[in-house]
């Protein structure tokens, strides 16, 4: 693995113009990534103070700020969330924070006129999502929902685990996938006070172990119903069965989103199994277009993969392809908006990749640039990369 702080590799394709990028690494660094088609260089780093663990990035470009959660899981009291503002050239200035419950994985932002007025924390040690209304004050959170009950697998479902939060394409409902309950949690959004109530559940198969997810909405919906079009699906990323599963998501008047369990496949030709110690991590969408991160599998040994499957009108999918990962244990992967780039952090190896994507047939193709940021991590562990994320 590359030890330098930066690297130039011939570049396939078109010449791309400089593009940036956020990473934050477990040993409680912010990185600044310049990108410019050929190299990817670290700008500037800073440290996330008392988050000792920073676990993912929220960016809000438009705000010109990061929302920092803290994985902190024991020997604490609590962690962090802390939002940082944006300046020049990749300065940051943190100017607010919110104590938080141990073991934050995931935050989104939600509600108010913007879709951006709270944020919400997923916390997988401590069994339980809290809210926030932003800016941070530095209190106590909003709102706190503590989740009970266990699933069948005795190692890793002893407790709720929720790992993920997003929102759904209305922007009035918060999903929360619970690894530990083999749930994926609905709750109502209050849009004016932020206050989220719990009003159903989908429900996996037992031991299926749900972590991430994404909503896809078919493009031939028009503008005006497209946020609940009919064949919206939610595509979920499920860490114990190493699957990918769709669901079919309905808004019945006035009530609650639902959902209908409607695919399961698992991230390899021929729906083959995957090799023991896999996990599967993150599922992003672009396009008729999802990929999944393929945590362990070491399918381009000694590295790991991504898998692409193709999605068609009516939102099923179709494994279409696997490609190397470039690095051990992809936590986190994110597609710029021109869907030409893919940036891949790999935790283990603490390294960011960026590969090219066709734009049309949305094959993954050659990585053209590559860095390690920061010290290299230990598999299973809380170190290395933890997130990446495009700075558009």
């Amino acid at each position: 693995m590359l030890s330098s702080h930066f690297v130039l590799l011939p570049l396939f394709g078109s010449v791309a113009s400089a593009a940036n990028l956020w990473a934050t690494h477990y040993s409680g660094t912010i990185n600044y990534l310049t990108f410019s088609g050929s190299s990817l260089t670290l700008t500037k780093s800073t440290s996330t103070g008392n988050n000792k663990l920073p676990s993912w990035i929220t960016y809000d470009g438009v705000g010109k700020a990061l929302y920092i959660p803290d994985e902190t899981f024991y020997g604490a009291q609590g962690g962090n969330l802390v939002s940082f503002a944006i300046g020049t050239n990749g300065s940051l200035s943190s100017i607010e924070t919110g104590a938080t419950p141990l073991g934050a994985v995931a935050t989104a932002l939600y509600g108010g006129s913007d879709g951006k007025s709270f944020i919400a924390n997923a916390h997988y040690q401590s069994s339980q999502v809290t809210t926030f209304k932003l800016p941070l004050s530095g209190g106590q959170p909003l709102q706190t929902l503590k989740y009970t009950g266990k699933g069948v697998n005795p190692s890793r479902q002893e407790a709720p685990h929720p790992h993920h939060a997003f929102v759904d394409p209305t922007g009035d409902f918060l999903i929360v996938p619970d690894l530990g309950t083999d749930l994926i949690r609905i709750n109502k959004i209050d849009k004016t006070t932020g206050k989220l109530t719990e009003c159903g559940t989908g429900k996996p198969v037992p031991g299926t172990g749900p972590r991430h997810g994404v909503f896809w909405i078919p493009a031939n919906a028009s503008s005006r119903v497209r946020r609940a079009a009919a064949g919206t699906t939610l595509f979920v990323a499920n860490e114990l069965s190493n699957t990918v599963t769709g669901w079919s998501v309905s808004y019945p008047s006035g009530g609650c989103l639902t959902l209908t369990l409607k695919q399961t496949l698992t991230p390899y030709q021929g729906n083959s199994t995957a090799v023991r110690g896999t996990k599967v991590g993150e599922v992003h969408v672009k396009g008729n277009f999802l990929y999944s991160a393929n945590r362990n599998d070491k399918k381009f040994s000694p590295n790991d993969s991504l898998s692409q499957y193709t999605i068609a009108s009516d939102g099923t999918l179709t494994w279409t392809d696997n490609t190397s990962s470039y690095g051990t244990y992809p936590r986190t992967f994110d597609i710029n908006k021109a869907g030409d780039y893919v940036a891949i952090g790999d935790q283990t190896t603490a390294n960011v990749a960026i590969v090219t994507r066709d734009t049309t047939t949305g094959k993954l193709g050659n990585r053209v640039a590559d860095l390690r940021i920061s010290t290299v991590g230990t598999p299973e562990n809380e170190d290395g990369v933890s997130a990446v994320v495009w700075a558009e």
